[in-house]
């Protein structure tokens, strides 16, 4: 095998690494998700805790894709295919160190819901955690698989977590008119819903970058609308 055959080998081994790199972080990211809203629903202080302390694991994992990027761009200089690649992973490792967050912020607003009264858990707020995580997870897949056609179903079932976060807010708004005194703790679950919206609005963006990534189209903010 010549030298140029054995450096593009060497690149895509690299490429797959990078996959298995950001696929870590997602379930990172899910896991750390999970726990902080089951640290709301379970009043739990201490998986709030950890939720918070296992961010820099998330933070770490960033800084590693990020420089592997630059590396590749900059010793590669790949063109096509693999450039809108590299340069997908490095937005999709962002969007992901953004979901831990979005986790920690819900962690945090778990350790403020200890102190105050309990509101019976909603089930939009769970479904809304769920139907998070799964786009979250999907997208990854949708990436790794290369598949457009499912990058475009998950865009589209943004609208549903959109849905329930307006519903989460009636329904809040309607305890807090009933009773003044929980104002308070419904404000911090509406701030958990909203943490949730962003986790789908995020899943959404890694989902419109493997559109791009396979068909070099952006579909962002509609762009494929007028076509």
């Amino acid at each position: 095998m010549n030298a140029q055959a054995t450096s593009h080998r060497h690149f895509h081994d690299e490429l797959s690494a990078l996959k298995v790199a950001l696929l870590n972080m997602s379930g990172e990211a899910q896991a750390a998700l999970g726990a902080a809203v089951e640290a709301v629903l379970q009043r739990d202080g201490e998986k709030a805790s950890q939720v918070i302390m296992g961010d820099k694991e998330i933070d770490h994992l960033e800084l590693e894709v990020e420089e592997t990027v630059i590396r590749l761009l900059a010793t590669q200089q790949p063109m096509a295919r693999d450039l809108r690649f590299l340069t997908a992973a490095m937005k999709i490792s962002n969007d992901l160190e953004r979901v831990g967050d979005h986790a920690v912020n819900i962690a945090q607003s778990a350790e403020r819901l200890l102190a105050s009264r309990p509101i019976v858990p909603e089930p939009e707020l769970l479904e809304m955690a769920r139907q998070a995580r799964t786009m979250l997870a999907d997208a990854l897949d949708a990436f790794v698989r290369g598949d457009a056609q499912a990058g475009r179903a998950i865009c589209r079932r943004d609208d549903s977590v959109d849905a329930l976060h307006a519903s989460m807010f009636r329904i809040l708004l309607t305890h807090m008119m009933e009773d003044p005194h929980i104002i308070g703790t419904a404000m911090e679950l509406f701030l958990v819903s909203r943490n949730l919206e962003r986790v789908a609005d995020l899943a959404t963006n890694i989902a419109e970058d493997v559109v791009f990534l396979v068909e070099g189209k952006s579909i962002k903010h509609h762009a494929e609308d007028g076509a």
